[in-house]
C-alpha cells in the first residue's frame, strides 16, 4: 500500500522466504525445503491471486540444495529424504550422501546428472507454479565439491563447471513444458509466462538462463566485493556473454560482529539504487541481516527515492525491448564498457567502474564513493555525437575531455545522445512520469 501511495511501478514482489525463515550466526536465512510456509504466509495462495489482480506476479527461491527438516515444526514435506531414498543426491567417495557445509548447516545437493532428477526437480516447479507463482530466483549451482561422486561417473571438477549448465537447463526445460500447457489465449498474453534468474554459470548458461544476478556484494562502497565491484561484474560479464545481469540493490552480505562491521547506510542504498535503475532488472534485497540494514521502506526519503528511480527504469522500457532483441541477435550485452563502441579511444582502456553505457545512447558516471556529491566524466573519442546532461540539459561536445558534474543524490551524472530518438524519448517519459 505504501508502494502504492508512492505511485510506484510494480511488475512482481519477489518473496525469497516464502518456504519459512531461520535464524542462524550468520543472520536471517531460509529453510531449503521448496514448499510454502503457511504459518509465514498464511493464505498463501489468496496474498498471489490479490497480487495479480492488481497485475503484480509473485516470485519466490529456489536451489538445487536440500536441507535435512528434523527441527522445522510445520513442514509438510522432507524433500531431502524423498530426495535421498529416490538415490538422487551427490555422494562421497564412501558412497554415502554428501553432506555440503553451506555457513551454518550442511545439506544434501541434487546430483543433476542422474536421469531422474530433472523429472523429480520440476514437479516441485510445478507444485510452485500451480499455486500462481510465475518466477523464482534458481539459487546456487555453483558449489559441486570436487571430490564428490556423481551418477554420470564423470571427473567432478569437470563436472563443476558442468553442473550450472545443467541447473539452468532444467529451469528453462520446465519454463517451455509449462508454456504447452497453455491455450491459445493464455500463451498470447504476457501475463501467463515464467521468469528465472540465476548466479552461477558457465559456457552454455546464457543458452538456458533467462536473467543473472552478481550474488552476494558486500554492502559497501568498496572496489573489491562492493557497490564497485558491481559494476565491474556487470561489465565482464557483458564481454562473457552474459547479456542479461543485474546485482542486488544495496547489496546483500552484512556483518556485525566485534571490531568487524558492515550495514548497508542509507546513502548507500539510495545511490545503488540510482545505478541499477540502469541495470536490466531493477530489485531490492533485505540482506542477511534485515534489521541492521537500510531498507527502501525504512522512512519517507528511502521510499520516496525508490519511487523515483523506479520511474527512471520505466522511463526507459522502450530501449530495453530494443536492446533484448539485440542481445538475441548479436550477443550485446545492456550494461557496456566504453570498449565496445569507443575501442580506439585509449583513455577509456583505463576505465574499469567509473562509468559505462547502456546500449549505445544512454552515459551513466554512477556516485560510487560516500559522501561524493560530484563525479568526473569523459566524453570519448569516436563518432560525432554531442552528450545531453538529462536534469540541467547542458551539452558536452568536447570529445576526449573530462568534466566535473554535480551528482547530488536523486539526480546521478546520466548523459543521452542530443537529438537521438532514444534520447528525446527517454527525457519526454521522466517528463510525463514527472521525474524530470
Amino acid at each position: 500500500d505504501k508502494l502504492v501511495a508512492h505511485d510506484v511501478p510494480i511488475s512482481a514482489f519477489w518473496l525469497q522466504d516464502w518456504v519459512g525463515e531461520r535464524k542462524t550466526v550468520i543472520g536471517s536465512q531460509l529453510w531449503w525445503n521448496w514448499e510454502v510456509d503457511d504459518t509465514r504466509y498464511h493464505g498463501w495462495k489468496q496474498l498471489i491471486k490479490d497480487l495479480n489482480d492488481q497485475n503484480i506476479k509473485t516470485m519466490t527461491y529456489c536451489n538445487p540444495c536440500l536441507a535435512p527438516m528434523d527441527s522445522k515444526p510445520n513442514a509438510k514435506k522432507n524433500l531431502f529424504l524423498e530426495a535421498k531414498k529416490l538415490d538422487i543426491l551427490v555422494k562421497d567417495k564412501n558412497g554415502e550422501t554428501y553432506m555440503v557445509p553451506n555457513t551454518a548447516f550442511d545439506v544434501g545437493m541434487l546430483d543433476l546428472t542422474h536421469p531422474n532428477t530433472a523429472t523429480w526437480f520440476k514437479k516441485i516447479l510445478k507444485d510452485m507454479v500451480d499455486d500462481g507463482v510465475r518466477g523464482w530466483m534458481a539459487d546456487f549451482g555453483e558449489g559441486l565439491p570436487v571430490d564428490a561422486c556423481i551418477y554420470s561417473g564423470e571427473d567432478p571438477i569437470s563436472a563443476h563447471n558442468r553442473y550450472p549448465e545443467i541447473w539452468a537447463q532444467i529451469n528453462r526445460e520446465f519454463t517451455e513444458e509449462w508454456k504447452k500447457t497453455l491455450n491459445v489465449k493464455e500463451k498470447e498474453e504476457d501475463s501467463e509466462s515464467l521468469v528465472f534468474f540465476m548466479r552461477a554459470g558457465f559456457r552454455n548458461s546464457p543458452k538456458w538462463a533467462m536473467l543473472f544476478w552478481e550474488g552476494d556484494q558486500m554492502v559497501s562502497w568498496q572496489a573489491n566485493d562492493g557497490i564497485k565491484s558491481a559494476v565491474v561484474g556487470l561489465l565482464s560479464s557483458g564481454f562473457c556473454g552474459y547479456a542479461f545481469n543485474h546485482s542486488d540493490i544495496g547489496g546483500y552480505c552484512a556483518v556485525s560482529i566485534p571490531f568487524f562491521k558492515y550495514t548497508r547506510d542509507e546513502e548507500l542504498l539510495l545511490r545503488w539504487m540510482e545505478l541499477n535503475a540502469f541495470t536490466t532488472i531493477f530489485r531490492t534485497h533485505e540482506g542477511n541481516k534485515p534489521s541492521v540494514n537500510g531498507q527502501f521502506y525504512s522512512n519517507e526519503r528511502t521510499l520516496s527515492h525508490f519511487a523515483r528511480f523506479a520511474k527512471v527504469y520505466k522511463a526507459w522500457k522502450f530501449y530495453r525491448v530494443q536492446l533484448v532483441k539485440e542481445a538475441s541477435q548479436r550477443g550485446l550485452p545492456f550494461f557496456r564498457h566504453l570498449f565496445l563502441h569507443y575501442p580506439n579511444d585509449d583513455h577509456v582502456h583505463k576505465l574499469t567502474y567509473e562509468q559505462f553505457l547502456v546500449g549505445d545512447e544512454i552515459l551513466v558516471v554512477p556516485t560510487l564513493d560516500k559522501h561524493k556529491k560530484s563525479v568526473k566524466a569523459y566524453f570519448p573519442l569516436g563518432e560525432k555525437c554531442v552528450w545531453k546532461h538529462i536534469w540541467s540539459g547542458e551539452l558536452y561536445d568536447q570529445q576526449g575531455s573530462e568534466a566535473y558534474i554535480e551528482a547530488p543524490v536523486g539526480y546521478p551524472a546520466v548523459f543521452v545522445k542530443n537529438g537521438s530518438i532514444v534520447g528525446d524519448k527517454f527525457l519526454r517519459n521522466l517528463s510525463e512520469y514527472k521525474v524530470l
